[in-house]
């Protein structure tokens, strides 16, 4: 009928874990009751994160011991109970084992009174009844205040109440028992002229039950009564179905039923396995699978008072039926503490809680209850209080400054609203509008000497070319989309290379117009347009060809730089194929180091019209800008990686646009007197 000790036991564990105490002693009754007890409890203690600070033996009573033993036993008690860290004490053992942990206290340091523990939280098993212990008047029961109990479950019962109000002391006559517990309870004598008065008092029968303090007699039903209570009725509903069945299927003999006096218990089993009844209390009671008692625990709290009396009010339930983990029912606003923890849940941990923003770290030789706090490593949290191991953020997060929560991350672009980017926005504008005033003188001089040397209409190329690549600049300013990921590179390498293919076409044409100069040379059927436009076009679709490969295998496309240690998310253009990107760029470095080349050796040749010095220098510039580009592209991340590209595309464009357009649009504005065939031919003249 007892509910089975298992639930006790969780009960306790779930009481700990709602009070967050970690760091227990447990003090157990040395016999095999005891032992069974640490045997069970300790392992779940492990498995629930609560770490035992101590298990110690409390002799059992009925023992005499010498001053030596007892000393010894009582050292080996007291001194863990001086412990500051170890506020709560879990005691296994009978009422006189209770009475014996007190004494020990007492002895130990009487001037405390029960003090000398710096202040503890009992709690205490179903086995063990303080009312038993109220029967010595004069105890001092001050170390247990705010004791924590586990006890039988019982429900009230109005019948009950008014049976014990009925009792008095008339009964004594009829029940030995009732007389012993009379006089003790009231501290009186019945007259009785074989035996001498022990005291003056005499039971006078005006005594009444609900007069007595209830540290001496409780009125309400107690967990053992009740048990009994609902153990008589479920043998009597037993019973009764038994003799239901009976009455179906066995003759009545001479007018009478069987009757049950050779009946056994054995007999019962079957027919008390299936009861199941509403008691007076208004519960149902029944028995599981396992044959036990379908019940729970009540937890009742322990308040003192100065004159040795106590009082102990239920505050919660062990709930059989309730989910995992839901098994506790606690009222904490009516429970009393101990005077030392002002009416503050105590805490009872070996260490202290490690905050969010860190993590535990283990202590070598100690349990795990024992440990340091350490701060979360670099990109990860904690945002709970004692985690074993920080974790890291989603992708879209960060850990904040003090690795306590994760924040979002805010996604970031090269854009034209921040100063970089109106800069540099502002810079390809500036270079675009004075290339196409370039191309308007030129346009607009289109017939002096100046602008036809060299091919006027690849000028033009040049010139619109160089116009473009500024432009194309603008598509890596601005939140990255499909369409300028798959146009920014590719657009701008084929551009650059109709631009370097010009410069490179205008070179050759200076060589060959030289050579073409000496007598019998065979070279003059070289020098013309169909020869430029060949070396434009061949280089161009060169370039053409291996971005229309890229664009078809692996193209660029929209994607996010999560960078797990920033707070920010780039949004940028991934490549795609890495190979096809570098390889664009490595065509346009060949095509300008053979510019640069032929543009050097070409540099000192005898005519007037010849601009390979100029081409010579800008494709130096040229090619030193882009071959510091690669190492600065791989060494920046981000949209700084965007800033260092457009940097060289502008520097690369304006280099080629001052070294070779410059010195003519001088000559042209500034001293138009020399773009003239006579001046020219005069100049040359004087050289030879």
């Amino acid at each position: 009928m007892a509910p089975n000790e298992g639930r006790q036991y969780m009960g306790m564990i779930r009481l700990l874990q709602h009070f967050g105490w970690t760091w227990v002693g447990l003090l157990a009754v040395d016999d095999s009751s005891g032992e069974h007890f640490l045997q069970a409890l300790e392992p779940l203690l492990s498995q629930n994160g609560i770490c035992s600070a101590f298990a110690q033996r409390i002799p059992k009573q009925g023992r005499l011991l010498n001053i030596d033993e007892f000393n010894v036993v009582a050292s080996n008690i007291f001194l863990p109970l001086m412990d500051r860290n170890t506020r709560v004490c879990v005691i296994y053992g009978e009422t006189l084992t209770i009475m014996w942990l007190s004494t020990v206290a007492t002895l130990a340091d009487p001037g405390h009174k029960g003090n000398t523990t710096v202040g503890k939280v009992w709690i205490m098993t179903a086995q063990i009844d303080f009312t038993l212990m109220g029967l010595l008047i004069s105890w001092d029961f001050q170390l247990f205040q705010g004791t924590i109990s586990f006890t039988i479950h019982s429900n009230q019962h109005l019948g009950f109440l008014r049976y014990l109000q009925n009792i008095h002391s008339h009964w004594t006559h009829r029940n030995g028992f009732v007389q012993d517990f009379w006089e003790q309870a009231f501290d009186c004598s019945f007259s009785n002229p074989s035996m001498p008065e022990k005291n003056n008092r005499i039971c006078t029968g005006q005594q009444r039950l609900e007069n007595l303090p209830e540290s001496v007699f409780e009125m309400h039903i107690t967990g053992h009564s009740y048990s009994i209570y609902n153990a008589v009725y479920a043998v009597a509903h037993a019973l009764h179905a038994m003799d239901s069945l009976r009455s179906k299927h066995t003759a009545i003999v001479l007018g009478k039923r069987l009757d049950y006096q050779h009946l056994q218990p054995w007999q019962l089993h079957s027919f008390l396995q299936g009861i199941s009844f509403n008691n007076a209390a208004g519960e149902i009671v029944s028995f599981n699978d396992k044959r036990e008692m379908v019940a729970g625990f009540d937890i009742t709290n322990m308040v003192t008072f100065p004159n040795t009396s106590f009082l102990r009010i239920k505050v919660g339930r062990v709930d059989p039926n309730a989910k995992e983990g839901k098994e506790l029912i606690m009222n904490e606003d009516i429970m009393q503490w101990h005077g030392s923890f002002n009416q503050v849940a105590p805490v009872s941990v070996c260490s202290d809680s490690c905050p969010p923003g860190y993590q535990k770290t283990k202590r070598e030789g100690e349990k795990f209850c024992c440990f340091d706090c350490a701060h979360c490593p670099e990109g990860k949290i904690s945002y709970k209080k004692d985690v074993d191991d920080c974790s890291k953020c989603l992708e879209d997060q960060y850990p904040s400054k003090g690795r306590d929560r994760c924040l979002s991350k805010d996604i970031t672009f090269m854009s034209y609203e921040e100063p970089l980017g109106i800069s540099l926005a502002s810079v390809a504008v500036s270079f675009s509008l004075l290339t196409a005033l370039v191309l308007g003188i030129f346009i607009k001089h289109k017939d002096t000497p100046l602008v036809k040397a060299n091919n006027r209409d690849l000028t033009y190329v040049l010139l619109v070319s160089l116009l473009l690549c500024f432009l194309s600049s603008l598509l890596f300013l601005g939140r990255p989309n499909k369409v300028t990921c798959l146009l920014r590179q590719s657009a701008f390498g084929i551009i650059f290379s109709v631009a370097v293919s010009c410069v490179l076409a205008k070179t050759i044409t200076v060589v060959v117009a030289f050579m073409a100069t000496k007598p019998g040379s065979t070279m003059r059927k070289w020098v013309g347009k169909k020869m430029t436009n060949s070396i434009v076009l061949s280089c161009s679709l060169i370039q053409a060809g291996i971005c229309g490969v890229w664009l078809a295998t692996s193209p660029p496309f929209p994607d996010l730089d999560k960078q797990p240690l920033t707070a920010e998310i780039i949004a940028l253009c991934n490549e795609g194929s890495v190979i096809m990107f570098y390889l664009v760029l490595g065509y346009m470095g060949v095509l300008a180091f053979i510019s640069f080349s032929v543009a050097f050796f070409a540099r000192k040749l005898p005519d007037t019209f010849n601009e390979a010095k100029f081409i010579a220098f800008s494709m130096l510039m040229v090619c030193c800008v882009w071959s510091s580009f690669v190492p600065t592209y791989l060494s920046t991340n981000g949209k700084n990686m965007v800033a260092v590209e457009i940097f060289s595309i502008l520097a690369s464009s304006a280099a080629l646009l001052g070294c070779i357009f410059s010195p003519k649009c001088f000559i042209i504005l500034l001293r138009p007197e020399l773009n003239n065939r006579e001046k020219l031919i005069m100049r040359k003249t004087s050289r030879i």
